[in-house]
């Protein structure tokens, strides 16, 4: 990205603070390339501390007038925001479909699953249930309540930038929070016209702000300011270790879905070609950029060469573009394409025998050829590290328990998958591997709205997001003891 000061144009994205656009507070600019052509698309303000000190005081402002809503009232409202989403779908699909090169069709569910986790958190309003309690003291009457934590920080990532929003803004606004979006970098008009959608839908001022900007001059400090309550960031296993270690020092909440190398086992008595349909689908589906990507996929030794070559042919038959038509499009920035493409040739470089892909193709954008590699290491680097790109590793086992062992065998535990028609098989895997998410004869996917979703290890905190558990991240709750006393009766 480069830095630009001149005078603001139609295609500059400023922040939103307290109902308004606003620009940076130091002037500059930073422009966002378009990863199908390499085109700029945009410019993003680069905000700093002064911009996050802004809009924290714009929230704080907001924020208690919000809580005193009832949650009833406030779901009404936000079920307006996601009817705005609805209506203004096509609008938006565009803008991820521009920002991420992802083809509309691909665009289009992306903004309809946030439209609907709009809907199914605006109904929370309704169930934002606290228990009754029994007592051992006859006269006792106990409950809980939920409260809202104050201003929450929500830190974005760009591979599905709208339902990432959606993920987020509506459980923190539905517990009476106010919310201040650090929006992904690489997607800034998604989250800028997000907010467009809620002044739409009558959100009072201030209870959404959007920052631009780098995460370093705007996340960190923003993760790090002293009246944030939460901090809820989705992304990398090193920036989320960061993250925690400056909330711990204030002892802030937060919430990290963090990165994954998921295993997709295929079983000898699988449906191979099911299995290979899932296997492509799970590694490949928006250029692997989906912290539930199929990267490991781990193959029983009977059906290797057969599973194997089946993988190679439908992986050299996909297309790649952005039209609907096509299976993939493009890396979100030429960051992480020459990012990929080092750790390719470093696993090369380490043995790893190259099958499919591999490389970048010779036209405009950040497009790489959708990649298969064999004969690599379990503990090698490739095998360990999150790529969040177009490349599946195979991995030759036995049996089921060498396979089990393999799927375990990695610092991170998000999402597994397993492949097999032996029911006992199916069993054991989803209670035995070390995941959040186990699919069975599917793929290595994410979840519906009210579902909850999170990994173990290294892929975050234990905390889950959406479903109604993630009410629990977004709200204290509250004990109530009531004593009654007869004499006054």
């Amino acid at each position: 990205m480069v830095i630009q000061t001149h005078s603001v144009s139609q295609t500059d994205i400023s922040n939103w603070i307290g109902g308004k656009a606003q620009p940076a507070c130091s002037g500059q600019w930073l422009e966002k390339y378009n990863p199908a052509n390499e085109k700029v698309l945009s410019r993003l303000a680069r905000s700093n501390h002064e911009d996050v000190a802004r809009a924290v005081e714009s929230a704080k402002a907001a924020q208690p007038a919000w809580a005193t809503l009832a949650p009833v009232r406030r779901g009404e409202i936000l079920h307006e925001l996601a009817a705005v989403l609805k209506q203004r779908q096509k609008e938006i699909a565009r803008v991820v479909h521009l920002e991420t090169g992802k083809s509309m069709k691909d665009a289009m569910l992306e903004t309809d699953a946030a439209i609907q986790q709009g809907f199914f958190m605006a109904g929370e309003g309704w169930r934002l249930y606290g228990n009754t309690l029994t007592s051992a003291m006859s006269q006792k009457f106990s409950l809980t309540i939920r409260e809202p934590l104050g201003v929450a920080g929500l830190i974005i990532a760009a591979n599905t930038p709208i339902a990432n929003i959606a993920w987020k803004v509506f459980p923190a606004l539905i517990c009476g929070n106010a919310a201040i979006v650090k929006a992904a970098e690489d997607a800034p008009q998604t989250a800028h016209l997000f907010a467009q959608c809620a002044q739409e839908a009558s959100l009072p001022d201030g209870v959404l702000n959007i920052l631009q900007g780098l995460g370093e001059e705007a996340g960190a400090p923003l993760a790090a300011h002293p009246d944030i309550a939460i901090v809820s960031f989705t992304g990398s296993t090193q920036t989320g270790r960061e993250i925690a270690k400056t909330c711990a020092g204030r002892l802030a909440r937060v919430s990290l879905e963090l990165g994954g190398k998921n295993p997709f086992v295929v079983c000898e008595d699988a449906r191979l070609e099911n299995a290979c349909s899932w296997a492509l689908l799970s590694a490949f589906s928006n250029a692997g950029q989906r912290c539930a990507s199929a990267s490991r996929i781990i193959i029983f030794d009977s059906i290797y060469n057969r599973f194997r070559e089946m993988l190679i042919e439908k992986t050299q038959k996909l297309k790649i573009g952005t039209a609907d038509s096509d299976d993939l499009g493009p890396l979100i920035n030429e960051r992480q394409l020459n990012r990929l493409l080092e750790a390719l040739r470093h696993a090369q470089a380490q043995g790893a025998s190259l099958l499919a892909g591999g490389e970048r193709l010779e036209r405009a954008g950040y497009f790489m050829a959708p990649t298969l590699i064999d004969s690599v290491s379990p503990e090698s680097e490739i095998s360990k590290q999150e790529l969040f790109g177009p490349i599946a590793c195979l991995y030759r086992v036995k049996n089921f328990d060498e396979a089990l062992r393999l799927a375990n065998d990695s610092p991170y535990g998000l999402t597994a998958c397993v492949h097999t028609q032996n029911i006992d098989r199916a069993i054991e895997f989803s209670k035995n591997v070390q995941a959040g998410v186990t699919i069975v004869n599917g793929g290595t996917h994410g979840s519906e709205p009210h579902m909850p979703f999170g990994g173990v290890k290294q892929s975050g905190n234990g905390t889950r997001e959406p479903g109604k558990e993630a009410l629990d991240v977004y709200s204290n709750l509250k004990a109530i003891h009531i004593l009654s006393n007869k004499e006054n009766l």
